[in-house]
């Protein structure tokens, strides 16, 4: 039935459209003075009809699971949930959920199939009141968009200012949800280091999580030094631009200056298809294919390499982020003037010369972002480093040794059933923060390059 509401807004959306445009038609046919085009007439009708009915859907969908399961609960009978917790209360009415699915394990009590069965009656008849609210809106808001087609009504305003205001909400709701990530993660880590010495953390050496949950529980103390987890990250992701930014560079100055049209339009297709391939395929690459190369070579003139290496993990991080590198320079480098092309061969440089001493530095801004693209996510890949480094945090720069990276330990520490005041699972965020610090340092950083040269060739 959501489905059928929003055919049905669809559907009301475009009898608005046409409606508006052709009235509009008719009136400019029979002489009358149109402020606006009929297009916009039609635009306006349109945008006055979704916008409503498509957030009150949201809204709808949003408060509709709440509401149904306060009318199923208040049909229990009474002292159901008497000296009950809150685990077990949630348990039972999972459970009425689960059976009002079709999901029916064992025999459950009769109470609760009736209480099932009441919860699908609630929500098929709140899937019809959606739609008979749909239509009636709807109906309503095209009769309203249709008397507004009048000589004098400036409709292309009206649809301007309706999509400025989409356009505001949608800036606003990314300022909220990135204020309410950082005082997410301030709050968290803020407790994990009432827990946990910050000096542990910035300057341990030993990153051992592992603590007893209960008191009968053999586990680790516990050691919270994040030096190793960070040191890690650092470790993959040099390896992974050490392999990325040359081959991405050069390939986009080979593609943008030097090779044939035809070679160019058959191989930039390719690396774009390939920057799509997901990281999982990347991470069996590296277990399957390239760690045993790596071992059987190191074998043969006789190093000892680890099962998991950050080699293995970052030079397959690195051809994944060739694409994204190559893309975006051969980008900046298209967007160069023309003129500053054509001036430094006429003055006799060669091809070569004119590539690094003016189309290269003219495109610094681009190509600055390309690597920022590529740094960033070179230290949020998660995939390949679990498959091909490891999990275990160790103090080392070796590429030829198991290392792990924030994002691993990130997703290691919140799985499982620990209490989210417990600082095994608190020092996710922490190790959250200071990713997120050292992104900001990083894109500070970049910004700062792309100012100083858009001073110099703007």
């Amino acid at each position: 039935m959501v489905l059928f509401a929003f055919l049905l807004l669809f559907g009301a959306t475009m009898l608005a459209y046409f409606v508006n445009r052709r009235a509009a038609l008719s009136m400019r046919a029979g002489g009358a003075r149109l402020h606006s085009l009929e297009s916009f007439h039609g635009l306006f009708a349109a945008l006055s009809v979704l916008v409503p009915v498509f957030v009150g859907i949201l809204f709808w969908l949003v408060l509709e699971g709440a509401v149904v399961d306060l009318f199923m609960l208040r049909g229990l009978p009474a002292g159901t949930f008497d000296g009950l917790d809150s685990g077990a209360s949630q348990l039972i009415v999972a459970e009425i959920k689960s059976i009002a699915g079709g999901r029916v394990f064992g025999t459950p009590e009769a109470w609760k199939i009736e209480a099932a069965e009441r919860l699908v009656r609630y929500h098929r008849i709140a899937d019809w009141l959606l739609v008979a609210l749909v239509a009636i809106t709807a109906a309503i808001l095209l009769w309203v968009a249709r008397r507004s087609v009048v000589e004098q009504f400036r409709a292309r305003q009206g649809a301007e200012r309706i999509v400025l205001g989409l356009m505001i909400f949608c800036a606003t709701v990314a300022i909220f949800v990135t204020i309410g990530i950082v005082f997410a993660l301030t709050f968290e880590t803020i407790k994990f280091f009432q827990i946990v010495p910050i000096t542990e953390f910035l300057f341990g050496t030993s990153w051992e999580p592992q603590i007893p949950i209960r008191e009968d529980q053999v586990a680790a103390e516990g050691a919270f030094g994040a030096i190793p987890v960070f040191l890690g990250t650092i470790v993959i992701s040099a390896v992974a631009l050490f392999v990325a930014v040359p081959v991405g560079l050069m390939t986009a100055i080979y593609l943008n200056e030097f090779a044939p049209q035809r070679v160019r339009k058959s191989v930039k297709p390719v690396l774009e298809i390939l920057a799509g391939v997901p990281t999982v395929v990347y991470g069996f690459f590296a277990v399957l294919t390239v760690a045993p190369a790596i071992r059987q070579f190191a074998a043969s003139i006789g190093v000892d390499v680890a099962p998991n290496t950050a080699l293995a993990a970052g030079g397959v991080m690195g051809i994944m982020l060739i694409p994204f590198i190559s893309s975006f320079a051969d980008d900046a480098l298209s967007a160069v003037p023309r003129s500053l092309r054509d001036g430094a061969l006429a003055l006799g440089a060669t091809r070569g010369e004119m590539m690094l001493n003016v189309l290269f530095p003219a495109a610094i801004p681009g190509i600055v972002g390309g690597v920022l693209l590529a740094v960033s996510r070179a230290i949020g890949e998660t995939m390949i480093v679990v498959m091909a480094a490891g999990l275990i945090a160790k103090m080392t720069i070796n590429p030829l040794d198991s290392v792990t990276a924030v994002t691993v330990q990130i997703v290691t520490l919140l799985i499982g059933d620990t209490a989210f005041d417990n600082p095994k699972t608190l020092s996710a965020f922490a190790l959250g923060m200071m990713l997120f610090l050292a992104t900001l340092i990083i894109n500070i950083f970049a910004l700062r390059i792309v100012r100083k040269y858009r001073e110099i060739y703007d």
